[in-house]
């Protein structure tokens, strides 16, 4: 081997050592930016849903979450109408929405901890948890707390409506012959619980955006982080 040739091998061979270093550094990195990245994307997906739903017809207004009364009891409703009774149906429908929306800003403090939280191998997870990464990662983290918060809000809204003892007569009796599900023959329970399906739900309408245009999203980081954590 002659000298020259001798020099190259150990350029090479210095070469592919230095490759390697910046490589695990990259890694390294990217694992830092992935933290990074998800915690600012996700904050956003948070606060943007509560945001859109804590506002006045957040739920009302919104036909993907608006809470409707449950099983037959929504088809007795639309026959109240026909008796002349559709004010009563509305007011307590409105007041179901009104109470979820006053209930969604409590969500804010819980949701923001869990980004805060997260850690490395929870952005892995999220990344390579499907379209519902996100969501799964919120839920699971906050929504038994998240209805422990609700439900205080959601009572205190529905009391101020009389028709609220009366839903909770009559949809007890419906559940006893299964009519309706035994747990939505509360109305103050089966509004907490619309209330965190709407969230999450807009949570993962969020959630879309960014994987599909990580960068309009307004984190560019994400846009090598959701290739580099799979």
């Amino acid at each position: 081997m002659d000298r020259r040739h001798f020099h190259l091998m150990l350029g090479l061979a210095g070469l592919t050592a230095w490759a390697k270093a910046q490589a695990l550094s990259l890694d390294e990195l990217s694992n830092a930016d992935a933290a990074k990245g998800m915690k600012a994307a996700l904050e956003k997906a948070a606060l943007a849903a509560v945001g859109s739903l804590g506002a006045k017809d957040g739920f009302l207004g919104n036909d993907h979450v608006r809470i409707p009364l449950p099983g037959y009891l929504n088809d007795a409703a639309q026959l109240l109408r026909t008796f002349g009774q559709g004010a009563k149906v509305d007011e307590l429908l409105t007041a179901m929405n009104r109470a979820a929306e006053a209930a969604v800003p409590q969500s804010k403090e819980l949701l923001l901890n869990a980004v805060q939280t997260m850690s490395v191998s929870d952005a892995k997870a999220i990344l390579s948890g499907g379209n519902t990464g996100v969501t799964d990662y919120f839920a699971g983290k906050t929504r038994p707390a998240l209805a422990s918060k609700f439900l205080p809000v959601v009572t205190q809204a529905t009391a101020k409506v009389g028709l609220a003892d009366k839903y909770n007569e009559v949809a007890g009796k419906a559940s006893e012959f299964g009519l309706v599900k035994k747990e939505d023959a509360n109305i103050q329970q089966y509004v907490t619980g619309k209330t965190l399906d709407g969230l999450f739900f807009m949570i993962s309408e969020e959630e879309k955006k960014i994987r599909e245009n990580p960068v309009g999203y307004g984190s560019a980081i994400l846009s090598k982080v959701f290739g580099a954590l799979k």
